[in-house]
């Protein structure tokens, strides 16, 4: 019989916390690198551990261990061989999504899932859970961590180039992106660490990022591509790269995205890093992001800078897409299930969203303002004045139409960066989750 989404959350969430212990009590400041592979169609899903390593020095959160923010697409979980509870974390993965694709109905396909974990003291039982499209376990791993076991792999320094562009505070106080290079070749090293500035400043360009730029450090590694440029499946294109990254991912022309995780983490190797972001040498409009998984962008189209922000709120903060096609049929959020990401809402558990950030007295769902029901939006966005830009973008209500889905799905406001690559920012509810996200992994909260 399955188990309802009600039992399902009820599970995740009782975690036995036993004196929650301090960071230093369970972890030694390693990283532990698990690499497994997720396979499975649209029915059946499969985990299985493929390679463990000590991959330098820690540099995740040291506080709330015990609890995800974010529930997410999948969670990885440290215990103690008696049961405690001693890290959690979420995360998402391409497989979870290609699984909603007609692809996974017919054919069975394998993706790789490297996960960074603190590296335990002493003995551990690891779990890893992946959640479907209804919030319910469909497929768990367990299995034991020694820190004794001589084949848990040790990575060295694999010698590729690195710069720190910015190092505002110690590891244990900040958040660590890392930029990796795609489709450069040798004599574009320069630049890559150029376009990785540039994509810093872009974050740090806009709120709440701006004014915490001393809670965040970010690197850069540089790993050469034999040849220049990203992979045009397309076209027929296909090119010797670093990361193996294309674009086509699920047919789709626009979604730049990689499966050769493996090859990312082996570049990144012992840089202390907790947020992934691939910069791909394209002038072609593209990307994706990936809750604890993985960012990637393009570097030289003109929204380049914009879509690294907008896919960056994926990956970091778990933010969802604001955006309707039309198509009211998209199974990743369902009717009756209440969606885990902070900015979309079917409604299912409002109390849990932004219930509390609505002006006293405003009907749900929120009736759109004329100038949103008879303008082209974003064509004519540049043309608006600041108090009408201002008035889509932070009027707080319960606006129909978002996560694919033109009914059914809700947002918080008319336009926001997480709807359109016109609107320069983020609304507030948005705000108030990166603001949140940054705050938990830090320890500031």
């Amino acid at each position: 019989m399955k188990r309802t989404i009600f039992t399902i959350i009820a599970a995740l969430s009782a975690f036995t916390v036993l004196g929650a212990r301090d960071f230093g009590d369970s972890f030694d400041g390693r990283t532990l690198r698990l690499d497994y592979i997720l396979c499975g169609d649209a029915t059946h899903q499969g985990i299985f551990l493929q390679q463990a390593y000590i991959a330098g020095e820690w540099a995740g959160r040291r506080t709330n261990l015990q609890s995800p923010l974010l529930q997410g697409n999948g969670q990885i979980i440290i215990r103690s061989l008696q049961g405690e509870v001693l890290y959690v974390n979420s995360f998402s993965n391409l497989f979870l999504e290609w699984q909603s694709y007609e692809e996974a109905s017919r054919v069975p396909k394998a993706f790789e899932c490297p996960l960074w974990v603190p590296f335990p003291r002493e003995k551990v039982e690891v779990e890893v859970l992946l959640l479907n499209t209804r919030r319910q376990v469909s497929a768990s791993i367990k299995h034991v961590i020694d820190p004794e076991d001589i084949l848990i792999r040790k990575m060295s320094d694999n010698g590729l180039s690195r710069e720190t562009l910015w190092e505002a505070a110690p590891l244990e106080r900040a958040y660590d992106l890392v930029f990796v290079s795609e489709g450069y070749t040798e004599s574009e090293k320069s630049k890559f660490f150029s376009d990785a500035e540039r994509m810093m400043r872009e974050l740090f360009a806009i709120e709440p990022y701006r004014s915490r730029t001393d809670l965040f450090n970010i690197r850069a590694v540089f790993s050469p591509s034999l040849e220049s440029g990203v992979s045009q499946p397309g076209l027929g294109e296909w090119k010797n790269t670093a990361a193996s990254a294309h674009y086509n991912t699920f047919y789709e022309d626009r979604y730049l995205t990689t499966t050769s995780l493996r090859k990312i983490y082996d570049i990144i190797g012992t840089t202390p890093a907790e947020q992934i972001v691939v910069i791909a040498n394209s002038s072609r409009y593209g990307g994706g992001g990936v809750l604890n998984n993985i960012t990637l962008v393009t570097s030289d189209h003109k929204d380049s800078g914009v879509v690294f922000v907008h896919e960056f709120g994926h990956s970091f903060a778990g933010l969802a897409d604001e955006y309707d096609y039309g198509d009211n049929a998209d199974p990743i959020y369902p009717d009756g299930i209440e969606p885990w990401e902070p900015n979309v809402t079917t409604l299912v558990d409002f109390s849990s969203k932004w219930q509390d950030m609505l002006p006293e007295g405003t009907p749900i769902p929120t009736p759109k303002d004329e100038i949103e029901l008879t303008r082209k939006v974003r064509a004519e966005w540049q043309t608006f004045s600041k108090s009408e830009q201002e008035s889509l973008n932070l009027k707080v209500g319960v606006y129909e139409g978002a996560g694919y889905r033109t009914t059914g799905v809700y947002r918080p406001v008319q336009e926001c960066r997480m709807r359109m690559n016109e609107c320069e920012n983020f609304c507030p509810v948005c705000t108030r989750a990166i603001i949140r996200m940054i705050n938990y992994c830090t320890g500031n909260d």
